[in-house]
């Protein structure tokens, strides 16, 4: 399939969103966004100061302290953020191609999470502040207590390139809910798709201040975390990024959740169906290039089955597609950045430079002379204690590891520093189940593994600290009161 893009759509993004205006940076810093599959210019993007990002707190503060937005009831934010999601589904089928452009996700998985699902969150999150109790009066000792559920205030929210859409909704929607404003702060590396949320915003009609957008680096971004007029850090990035936020925000004895990084384990148990586990890899292993935090990069094998899984594994990975994600028949494209195929190149050297075994992949594929593609790769005989075994590589690089019995998978399985993900292969599901719940990781699924938008989502150790999705994420932006009175309010 050949693939056009209309060349002269322009994409340039060089004023920031701030209280519902469209205005000029303060600085003159600008970002390249390069569309990763063929190394053309997609646009510039200008990147914020601390000044911008100043601005656009203060319009935060002021839209909940003074503004409509803070007293607002449950349904009021309802129907706002109904209105919200119209907007963004009907700009979904281009917001998806754009975001493919930016960070190579294959098409179809990019309609999902970054057309579909922001739409999607608002949505449930509409419906759960509907349905949510957000003050009840409780018999005391010395009267009654209201007990209420207040917004922690001014968000800070800051966000990858890998899923950056539904990421950043992950926070916007139950701040949103809560009645919290914010202020988000995306990735330099996909600088152009999250203006979207503005434009939509502007349409829906959300009142100014509510959601503001300041595109920019780390040090403006270190800015927002520590500005004086944030109540609460949302974050989602790398661990190391993530340990010197929560270290500000236990400084400053400021609200944080943090979704980190992971380097998951797929369990193949001695009874697995070895279909269904190639079935269900995919997206285990494999999903938006394995660009994903819950990425199972460790495949845990039985000695009694080790080669054929190895086998297996290799023989899918070398019949993967790579190509233009744009094309709906590519299953892997490529790395969001230069910077980044090489880190991903890097690993694969240590895997060559270790006592590990390569079976598939290994290099650039042939005939990808221009994006920033590598092969999916495979590596054997991989020790747990090995580099390949304990570091995040955020790119199709899997290395197999082999085990006696089901205490040692999981012994191995747990140790690592993180847990975000996993899964478990086996054909007696409680089998599975029971394996899932000896392993220490915030999610992992028996004979597949995909996000359930309905029930929390987050990680244990260095993986992160809170949670998102589900009704839980909503406690991340709500402070509870309680007002202590007579025993009159009991029947009021």
């Amino acid at each position: 399939m050949t693939v056009t893009v209309d060349a002269s759509t322009d994409l340039d993004r060089t004023r920031f969103f701030i209280d519902n205006q469209w205005v000029e940076p303060r600085g003159t810093e600008t970002h390249r966004a390069v569309e990763a599959a063929t190394e053309d210019l997609l646009g510039t993007a200008a990147l914020g100061t601390d000044a911008d990002i100043d601005a656009a707190v203060k319009a935060a503060r002021a839209a909940i302290d003074e503004g409509p937005w803070g007293r607002t009831t449950a349904a009021e934010r309802a129907a706002a953020m109904r209105r919200f999601a119209d907007a963004l589904t009907a700009r979904a089928e281009a917001t998806s191609t754009l975001v493919t452009r930016e960070n190579g996700m294959p098409i179809g998985l990019s309609s999902a999470f970054n057309g579909a699902a922001p739409a999607g969150l608002l949505q449930m999150y509409a419906g759960l502040i509907e349905q949510m109790t957000l003050e009840e009066v409780r018999p005391s000792a010395m009267g009654a207590t209201i007990v209420r559920r207040e917004p922690v205030g001014v968000v800070g929210g800051i966000t990858p390139w890998n899923y950056p859409q539904v990421l950043a909704m992950m926070k916007i929607a139950p701040a949103l809910a809560a009645g919290c404003t914010i202020v988000l702060k995306p990735s330099p590396e996909t600088a152009l798709d999250s203006y979207v949320f503005g434009d939509a915003a502007v349409e829906a009609g959300l009142p100014p201040g509510v959601l503001n957008i300041v595109l920019a680096g780390r040090e403006a971004g270190s800015s927002l975390v520590s500005h004086p007029g944030v109540d609460k850090i949302a974050f989602t990035g790398s661990t190391a990024a993530g340990r010197i936020i929560g270290s500000e925000c236990g400084r400053l004895i400021r609200r944080v959740t943090l979704e980190l990084g992971g380097k998951s384990a797929a369990i193949v148990l001695d009874d697995a169906d070895l279909d269904v586990f190639l079935q269900g890899i995919g997206m285990a292993s494999f999903m938006n290039n394995s660009q994903t935090c819950t990425t199972q990069s460790r495949i845990l094998a039985p000695r009694s089955r080790y080669e054929e899984v190895v086998d297996a594994l290799a023989t899918y990975t070398r019949n993967l597609s790579v190509g233009n994600p744009l094309d709906p028949s590519v299953e892997i494209g490529p790395m969001a950045s230069e910077t980044h195929l090489q880190r991903v190149l890097g690993y694969i050297e240590v895997g060559r430079n270790s006592d590990a075994r390569l079976v598939s992949g290994g290099g650039r594929p042939a005939g990808q002379d221009r994006g920033w593609f590598v092969e999916p790769t495979v590596f054997a005989d991989v020790k747990n204690t090995d580099q390949l075994a304990r570091e995040e590589v955020f790119g199709p690089v899997m290395a197999v590891i082999p085990y006696d019995g089901d205490d040692e998978a999981v012994q191995i399985a747990n140790d690592s520093n993180y847990g975000l993900g996993g899964s478990v292969w086996t054909t007696d599901e409680s089998r599975g189940v029971d394996i899932s719940r000896r392993v220490r990781t915030g999610t992992i699924g028996v004979n597949y593994y995909q996000l359930d938008l309905g029930s929390p989502f987050g990680g244990m150790k260095d993986s992160g600290l809170g949670r998102e999705l589900g009704p839980e994420a909503l406690n991340s932006y709500l402070e509870y009161k309680s007002i202590y009175g007579s025993a009159n309010l009991t029947r009021g």
